[in-house]
């Protein structure tokens, strides 16, 4: 096994789960755990803390509120609350009317199934990444985050790496192209290892240590 290879299975020793998985999605290519993912996205769009913004999701997704037709049944202040008790405070009125808004976009366009949005763009990413800017707090941050994890039951997406995974990509010495970080692990874990490399560069994971576990293979 070479340095790069050790670098990679010691990050992913180290960050096993996507956000998703954090989050508590059980993600699948339905419409449940699709919209579910949205409504991470648009946690995660704004600056917040990562790990704030999974809270949320998970208290959202607590509530009962895992379909569009749930979250846009709840009250505003309902999803207010919520927010409020994943400490996603700073944020929590604008995210809880744009929550019921994306909500009633994905029941009137998308009849409640985003596998009808990956349909419609033909699995292609620049306009996967239009389509999902329509959402309410979906810029092309939201965007991104959303395909890095849909990658993983949307296998036409793959290898898809945003700025943020190359970034952490950089600080590890890895590669700093899709293709390049594709070739050094399955398809099945590509995920994965991009989630782990925002992990490096949100700061939210050290390089320094994740080369000194590599360094003790």
């Amino acid at each position: 096994m070479d340095d790069v290879h050790r670098v990679v299975r010691a990050l992913l020793d180290r960050q096993a789960r996507t956000y998703a998985e954090e989050a508590g999605i059980r993600l699948t290519d339905r419409p449940g755990p699709l919209y579910q993912l949205l409504v991470l996205a648009t946690l995660l769009s704004t600056r917040i803390r990562a790990r704030v913004a999974v809270a949320a999701a998970r208290e959202l997704f607590a509530a009962g509120w895992r379909t569009p037709q749930a979250m846009e049944a709840a009250s505003w202040q309902e999803r207010v609350d919520a927010l409020g008790r994943g400490h996603y405070r700073r944020y929590d009125e604008r995210t809880a009317t744009m929550l019921g808004a994306g909500a009633r976009l994905c029941l009137d366009r998308w009849h409640g199934d985003l596998r009808r949005l990956h349909r419609e763009a033909d699995g292609e990413a620049s306009r996967l990444r239009r389509l999902l800017t329509e959402f309410p707090g979906i810029g092309p941050t939201g965007a991104d985050i959303f395909l890095r994890e849909a990658q993983a039951v949307w296998p036409d997406v793959r290898p898809y790496a945003d700025r943020r995974t190359l970034a952490g990509a950089k600080r590890l010495g890895l590669p700093a192209n899709p293709r390049g970080l594709a070739g050094l692990v399955s398809e099945a874990d590509f995920g994965r290892l991009a989630s782990a490399l925002v992990r490096v560069a949100l700061g939210e994971e050290s390089a320094g240590e994740v080369n000194r576990t590599a360094a003790l293979r």
